[in-house]
C-alpha cells in the first residue's frame, strides 16, 4: 500500500440482534398498510369467519415462537460444534453469516405480525390482513426446511473452511489491491525529524488492534508537520499504558485523543483489516485436525486447499511498505506489516510440525510449495524453497523407511491420490 486510501477498515457487520428487531418494528407499519387496502373489507381470499380466523391464526402463533427458538438452539448448536471440531475462531464467523439474521427477522416479523392480526380480528374480519398472516407463515414454513438444508451443509468443516477463505479473499483485496511488480515493498529509508518521539500510550482496557484510519492519522501528521509511527501492527495485543503511536517531530502540540481515535481496539482479532487472521484461522483447524485426539489429516489437506488458494492472491499483490506519503513524498505515517515470509511461514510451519508423521499432509503441502514456486514470480520464491527445504528434511527425520520416505517426497494435491509426480 503507497497510498492512505487502500486501507480501509472493512464494515463491521450487523449484529446477530438487529435482524429480529427490524422484523418487530416493521409490525408497526406493515399492517397499517395492509388494513388500508381493504377499507370496506370487500376482498374475499380466504373467506374466514372470526372464529375460524382466530383459530388457524393462534395455531401458527405457536409454531411460529417454535421456529423461532429453533433456529436460536440450531445456531448455538452450530457454534459449539465449529468451535469444538474446528476451531473457537470461527465462532464470529458464524455469528456473522447474514443468511441466518434473515432467517431469524423474518420468523420474528411473521411471529409478530401475526400476533397483531389475531388482536384486530372484528366481526366480520378484514381478509387480506388474514390472508397475509397466513401467506407470511407459510413462506416461514418453507423457510424452514431450507434453513435445515442449509445448517447441515454448514457443519461440514469444508463449508467453514470455505466461508473465512472468501472472506480472506476479500480482506486481501481491499488491504492490497494493486498486482506485484517485484517494487514497492521494502520502504526507503525515510528521513524521520530529529529530536526525541513523543510516546502516545493506550488509555482503555486491554485488547487487539483491528484496524487503524489512514486517512486520519495522514490529516493529523500534515497539520503538526511530523512523522507518526503506529507501534503495534493490525493483529498485536496492547495492554494499559503500552505505547500506541510515537510522534516524530511537529511543531504544534499533538492531540493524544484524536491519534487514539484513528485505533480501532477491540477483544479478539477480526478480518477487518488483517490478511494474516484468515490464514491462522484456516491452519487452527488443520492444527486441530492433525490432533492426536481427533487424527483426521483429510480435514488438513481441505485447510491447505484454502490456504494454498490464497497464498496464491497473497502472492500475486504487491504487500504494503508500511508507510504513507504525502502529496510531496513525504513520509508522514509509519506502520508495521508482514511480509511475504511471514505469511509463508504462517501458512506452512505449523501445519509442518503437527502434520510430520502423516504422508497425507507430507505430500499436500510439497505439492503447494511446488505449484507456488510455478505460479508467482521469481522474488515470491526464496521463502517458498526455504519452505520446501525444511519440509524435505522433516521428511527424512518421520519416515524411516525408504518406501515411505519417497512416497512423501512425491507433491500431491489429494495428498493420497496418484503414485506418480504431476506436471
Amino acid at each position: 500500500m503507497s497510498s492512505p486510501e487502500r486501507r480501509k477498515p472493512r464494515g463491521r457487520p450487523w449484529p446477530l440482534w438487529l435482524a429480529p428487531v427490524v422484523g418487530i418494528a416493521l409490525v408497526f407499519v406493515v399492517p397499517s398498510s395492509v388494513r388500508s387496502l381493504d377499507p370496506d373489507r370487500g376482498l374475499i381470499l380466504f373467506n374466514f369467519s372470526a372464529e375460524g380466523a382466530r383459530t388457524i391464526l393462534s395455531a401458527f402463533t405457536a409454531s411460529m415462537l417454535t421456529l423461532v427458538v429453533f433456529v436460536v438452539s440450531s445456531m448455538l448448536i452450530v457454534v459449539q460444534l465449529a468451535s469444538a471440531q474446528l476451531t473457537p475462531r470461527i465462532i464470529a464467523t458464524v455469528f456473522a453469516e447474514p443468511r441466518l439474521k434473515w432467517v431469524l427477522g423474518s420468523f420474528t416479523f411473521a411471529y409478530v405480525y401475526t400476533i397483531s392480526v389475531s388482536g384486530r380480528i372484528a366481526a366480520p374480519p378484514a381478509q387480506l390482513p388474514i390472508a397475509t398472516a397466513i401467506v407470511c407463515n407459510l413462506a416461514c414454513i418453507a423457510v424452514f426446511f431450507w434453513f435445515v438444508h442449509f445448517l447441515g451443509n454448514s457443519l461440514r468443516p469444508i463449508a467453514m473452511l470455505q466461508v473465512v477463505a472468501r472472506s480472506g479473499r476479500d480482506v486481501v483485496e481491499a488491504v492490497y489491491p494493486d498486482p506485484f511488480d517485484g517494487s514497492g515493498e521494502k520502504p526507503e529509508a525515510p528521513n524521520l525529524p530529529e529530536g526525541v518521539a513523543e510516546v502516545v500510550e493506550h488509555v482503555g482496557g486491554s485488547g487487539v488492534v483491528l484496524s487503524f484510519n489512514e486517512d486520519r492519522l495522514l490529516t493529523l501528521a500534515e497539520k503538526t508537520n511530523a512523522t507518526i509511527e503506529l507501534v503495534p501492527q493490525v493483529g498485536d495485543f496492547v495492554a494499559r499504558g503500552d505505547p500506541l503511536v510515537r510522534v516524530r517531530g511537529g511543531g504544534r502540540p499533538t492531540d493524544a485523543a484524536a491519534l487514539r481515535a484513528c485505533i480501532v481496539i477491540g477483544p479478539e482479532r477480526s478480518l477487518r483489516q488483517d490478511p494474516r487472521f484468515a490464514f491462522r484461522i484456516m491452519v487452527d483447524i488443520a492444527n486441530k485436525a492433525l490432533s492426536p485426539a481427533i487424527n483426521d489429516p483429510t480435514t488438513a489437506v481441505l485447510a491447505l486447499d484454502q490456504i494454498h488458494d490464497l497464498l496464491l492472491q497473497v502472492g500475486l499483490r504487491r504487500l504494503g511498505a508500511g508507510e504513507t506519503r504525502n502529496g510531496r513524498g513525504v513520509v508522514r505515517v509509519r506502520y508495521g506489516t508482514p511480509k511475504w515470509p511471514d505469511f509463508v511461514s504462517l501458512a506452512t510451519t505449523e501445519i509442518r510440525h503437527f502434520g510430520a508423521s502423516s504422508i497425507q499432509v507430507a505430500r499436500r503441502l510439497r505439492a503447494m510449495l511446488e505449484h507456488l514456486i510455478h505460479a508467482l514470480p521469481e522474488q515470491r520464491h526464496p521463502a517458498l524453497r526455504q519452505e520446501l527445504s525444511l519440509l524435505q528434511r522433516a521428511v527424512e527425520r518421520h519416515f524411516p523407511d525408504d518406501e515411505d520416505r519417497a512416497g512423501a517426497t512425491v507433491g500431491d494435491f489429494q495428498g493420497i491420490g496418484s503414485s506418480e509426480p504431476r506436471p
